[in-house]
């Protein structure tokens, strides 16, 4: 095996710093509706997010091989670029976590990575098939969240609309403990594949492999890094998404997770990265909106779409400055 120069252990290190990261803000999207409706504690639904996001990891790498070749040119990209997309991450990431918003570490890996790429040989190392791909998994997690939110919970409406209340808040107290390990599982299928992509690009451009192929190691290291962040918690971004957009009861919270979840694991298996953030809010959203719409807080849901918009431009600028500085200090 190649011997691994300082550089490319620095670059390593910081994606596996942005994969926590992923863990420690993005997984509480998965457990935010459980534990606001109270059907498992934020502990025990931190601990079954670490375990399902860890499964969920080991399901496939087509994701990850979108990530890492499909995005930028591989050919025309360094480890400078690949590290400076990691930090711009970890900056915009860990600061919007701090005030509890729930940003998308999907669209700040995809935006860090056209930054620093720019910066490193132009606009022409974007791949324009890759971006394909990122702009579907837009419209997957913006109208396939939402109106399967809305379908669902109309479902459940119609289906119950004769039940007792108290015996379908027990019937789905257990159901959204299974949707949202499911949704768990799904986090991991596709955000945690995310990183293992960046990771195997990193040893690609530092020599260790010889062609684009991620290892089963890589694949191990990068799931515990990633559940390990998510055994940290998110409790603001989870208090936002679980309370703060919508008051849910269980057979909503249901509604919501089978709505994101399906949506995940549907772009997981076309290898489509997109934001499992956005599409729990979305989901979450229709939940409300099949009830009245007004009962969604559209000013937090404001907030909310704000950050998303932002999450482009600033990891993108923060990757571009990164790595004309490192370029200008070597």
């Amino acid at each position: 095996m190649p011997e691994i120069s300082a550089g490319l252990a620095i670059v390593l290190l910081l994606i596996l710093g942005a994969e926590f990261v992923n863990g420690w803000t993005d997984a509480p999207n998965a457990i935010a509706t459980v534990v606001s409706t109270r059907s498992l504690s934020p502990r025990q639904a931190v601990l079954m997010a670490a375990v399902l996001n860890l499964l969920g990891v080991f399901s496939g790498t087509a994701v990850a091989s979108t990530i890492g070749k499909g995005i930028i040119d591989p050919k025309a990209v360094d480890l400078i670029t690949v590290g400076g997309a990691m930090v711009g991450i970890i900056l915009w990431s860990s600061f919007a976590a701090r005030w509890g918003i729930p940003t998308s570490e999907s669209h700040a890996l995809v935006s860090g990575l056209a930054g620093a790429g720019w910066a490193t040989a132009g606009p022409g190392v974007l791949l324009w098939a890759g971006w394909q791909k990122v702009l579907l998994g837009l419209v997957f997690s913006t109208f396939l969240g939402f109106g399967g939110g809305v379908i669902l919970m109309s479902a459940v409406y119609w289906v119950f609309r004769r039940a007792v209340p108290g015996k379908v808040r027990g019937l789905f107290r257990g159901l959204q403990i299974l949707s949202s390990a499911f949704m768990a599982y799904s986090h991991g299928s596709n955000d945690g594949q995310k990183f293992m992509g960046a990771f195997t690009l990193a040893l690609v451009l530092g020599g260790v492999l010889p062609t684009f192929e991620i290892p089963a190691w890589v694949i191990f290291l990068c799931a515990g890094v990633m559940a390990l962040g998510t055994m940290t918690g998110g409790w603001e971004i989870m208090k936002t998404m679980g309370m703060k957009v919508t008051k849910l009861a269980t057979h909503q919270g249901f509604a919501a997770e089978m709505a994101a979840a399906s949506t995940i694991e549907f772009a997981s298996r076309m290898g489509i990265p997109l934001s499992t953030t956005h599409t729990i809010s979305t989901a979450i959203m229709g939940v409300g909106s099949a009830r009245r719409v007004s009962s969604v807080r559209w000013g937090v849901t404001g907030e909310l779409i704000t950050a998303w918009i932002l999450t482009f431009p600033i990891c993108a600028g923060i990757s571009w400055l990164v790595v004309k500085v490192m370029r200008y200090i070597l």
